[in-house]
């Protein structure tokens, strides 16, 4: 018998969270809402939420620990997919783009470069607004990537 699928949200800033709980309720896929704050999910026996504290990466930690080949990740940390990648988990960031592992690599050395930028004072600008697009590109992801998974 295989494990059922399971969603871990890095929740603390995830824009796309009530689509999270849509696909997943109609696939009836538990998800577990990770943060450093008490965030407010929907009554649900496949929604639970996790308070962790406020150390740094703990929230992190907590899911790179649980994250395995039947788990969906959503975060827009690369650090944090990078690690939940090498654990077999699927990822995806908030506007529906996956993370894999052939991308992994590249997200991180620009993440780096970008760092450096700022630390040196260059004035660079973060990622794009969060758009409509998104949203929608998120929920079609979410929503191949849960079926896929179940065919498996």
């Amino acid at each position: 018998m295989s494990l059922p699928l399971h969603i871990y949200v890095d929740a603390d800033a995830c824009p796309v969270k009530d689509e999270i709980y849509k696909v997943a309720l109609r696939r009836a896929v538990a998800v577990t809402i990770v943060s450093n704050s008490p965030i407010r999910i929907p009554i649900h026996p496949l929604l639970a939420r996790i308070v962790v504290g406020a150390g740094f990466d703990e929230a992190d930690d907590w899911i790179a620990e649980r994250a395995g080949t039947v788990s969906v990740v959503v975060t827009g940390d690369i650090l944090l997919a990078d690690r939940c990648l090498k654990a077999g988990a699927s990822v995806l960031a908030p506007n529906g783009k996956p993370f894999t592992t052939a991308s992994i690599g590249n997200a991180i050395a620009v993440r780096a470069i970008m760092a450096d930028l700022r630390a040196g004072g260059d004035a660079v600008g973060g990622p794009p607004p969060f758009a409509k697009t998104d949203r929608s590109r998120f929920l079609s992801a979410l929503d191949e990537l849960l079926g896929r998974l179940a065919r498996r």
